[in-house]
């Protein structure tokens, strides 16, 4: 099984425009090479290589002219943007972030561990595990470590507002092969219209033994369109607004109705398969892609997904213009700076904490389920890597203790001010993108920043003179959360919440900062090499 894993997923089908890193080769500035093949080192296996892209030439957006050589600088050696945008372009849904974040971890020498079977960890080791195939927990144990030292963490989420095949999802109107979905969080719905939509997720597979397999799928053209209605015939929608209702006027078009496709699951049959639910000519897609027979597919679970690529953009490239930047480009980065932080046997050396990563799904939705923030999985590991490392029965003072000493980065996307919607932003508080990591506070505990967790995390950042940013939401408007407070009350872990500043939050089409990337990037990393020897020089109990 490692040996498969190793390499790409056999459900990630062939990408369907041009990598970065393929591209980058197209428009060479200079003799320097652009990448490093993703090979190990002869004369270090523990390195991983990592693609590198020029953090100038914007990979999939056009541009007029060319670039001088000047102006690419040696931040492009060291810049994770280029990796980010091949990221985001694999991963269309939850789980395959989950997969490509395992595929890395592989890559990078991690061990890959299975919940349900008994852990052998040593001090050095880096290990991780998927929980269904949707959240994911990394983590790295210092060569000093000993019991009742702490986890220094850093949380994401891997799932973003979309829509969601219906369980029912076949229907037809007026002629049209049509698909009912569902709302998928708190988005911004109208974005989702005249966009270029495919489907992408998960399917359950039955095999020729009788066994069922789980396989991801991803449909790279364009398949599904909701249109928006002329303004011949909505003449004041400019000025009451677009206010289409979510459940009749928010269906997919899939294709023209033919004579034999029908969408009535009641006329087939009483006996529940995907055929019955779903069109013959969507099922008939996906088993093309998975080379399987329609009858073979027993379980769907799908999103719908924006066909358009995560790009560069703007008038000198400073912009990435994705999807789902919220929250995987904060999962990328933290994933990242984990892996290099560790790339080396030398650099657990002298670490006597653990480092960690959680990757968590439904946050979007609250966080309580199996996969979720809400469950007990990183405390349940935590716990799991304590006893292990004991080598003898662990009892609760060792765990506690542990969990006093421990620290944890919740990373969600933070709310950038808007140049057209200045007055939203507290006066004082209005966050820019290409000026680092926002620090989120709240009052009430909507945020699980403290003044001594705040203080902790900005340390990091100066010692490393990166910039930071303070975010709090008007007294007049309500506030988000995230998964912070979630996990700091889980047993009493202490929590900073932070985030990349962004635009369109929610929207199907997001953008944020290029250098702030790099910016959360290096702060993470700063944050897993460093901070053990910050906390140290803080006592306040």
């Amino acid at each position: 099984m490692a040996a498969n894993a190793v390499a790409r997923f056999q459900f990630l089908q062939p990408y369907p425009f041009p990598k970065p890193s393929v591209l980058l080769s197209k428009f060479p500035h200079s003799s320097s090479p652009r990448f490093s093949i993703n090979v190990p080192n002869v004369n270090n296996p523990y390195r991983i290589h990592f693609r590198k892209f020029s953090a100038v030439t914007s990979p999939l957006c056009s541009t007029s002219g060319s670039i001088p050589e000047s102006a690419e600088s040696s931040e492009s050696s060291t810049s994770i943007v280029g990796d980010l945008l091949d990221y985001l372009n694999e991963s269309w849904t939850q789980f395959h972030a989950t997969a490509e974040a395992k595929r890395q971890l592989i890559a990078a020498g991690f061990h890959l561990l299975k919940e349900n079977e008994k852990w052998d960890l040593q001090p050095g080791g880096r290990y991780f595990f998927t929980r269904n195939m949707s959240s994911l927990v990394a983590f790295a144990i210092g060569k000093k470590y000993s019991i009742g030292n702490g986890f220094h963490v850093i949380a994401a989420h891997t799932d973003s507002p979309c829509l969601k095949l219906k369980p029912k999802s076949a229907s037809t109107k007026s002629g049209y092969l049509m698909v009912n979905v569902q709302l998928y969080g708190g988005g911004l719905w109208h974005t989702w219209f005249d966009r270029d939509l495919s489907v992408a997720g998960r399917v359950i597979l039955r095999a020729d033994d009788g066994s069922f397999l789980h396989r991801l799928v991803k449909i790279t053209r364009p398949l599904l369109r909701v249109p928006t209605l002329a303004i011949h015939l909505n003449r004041t929608v400019n000025q009451d607004g677009f206010k289409p209702n979510l459940e009749t006027q928010l269906i997919p078009l899939l294709a023209t109705k033919t004579e034999n496709a029908t969408a009535d699951s009641t006329e087939k049959s009483n006996v529940s398969s995907s055929k019955d639910v779903h069109h013959q000519l969507l099922l008939q897609i996906l088993s093309d892609e998975l080379s399987c027979k329609i009858d073979d597919i027993v379980s769907v679970e799908l999103n719908l997904c924006d066909t358009q690529p995560s790009c560069l953009g703007g008038a000198n490239n400073e912009f990435i213009f994705s999807g789902r930047l919220d929250n995987l480009a904060s999962s990328f980065c933290g994933l990242r700076a984990l892996v290099d932080s560790c790339a080396l046997p030398e650099d657990l050396s002298n670490e006597h904490a653990i480092r960690m990563i959680a990757l968590f799904d439904n946050e979007e939705v609250g966080s309580d389920s199996y996969q979720g923030a809400g469950a007990p999985t990183m405390f349940e590991a935590m716990r799991r890597i304590t006893h292990c490392l004991s080598h003898q029965s662990a009892g609760e003072s060792d765990f506690a203790r542990a969990i006093r000493h421990s620290f944890l980065v919740s990373a969600d996307m933070a709310h950038g001010v808007h140049p057209n919607f200045v007055d939203k932003h507290e006066e004082h508080h209005r966050p820019e993108l290409q000026k680092g990591l926002v620090i989120k506070h709240n009052a009430n505990q909507r945020y699980a920043t403290s003044g001594v967790t705040s203080f902790l995390f900005k340390e990091v950042a100066r010692l490393h003179s990166l910039p930071t940013q303070d975010f709090v939401v008007r007294n007049d408007m309500g506030c988000g959360s995230t998964i912070g407070p979630i996990l700091a009350s889980g047993v009493g872990i202490r929590t900073v919440d932070c985030g990349i500043a962004q635009l369109s939050m929610h929207s199907v089409r997001e953008i944020c900062g290029k250098e702030d990337i790099d910016i959360a990037y290096k702060h993470f990393k700063a944050f897993y090499q460093t901070f053990s020897s910050i906390d140290r020089k803080l006592i306040v109990d």
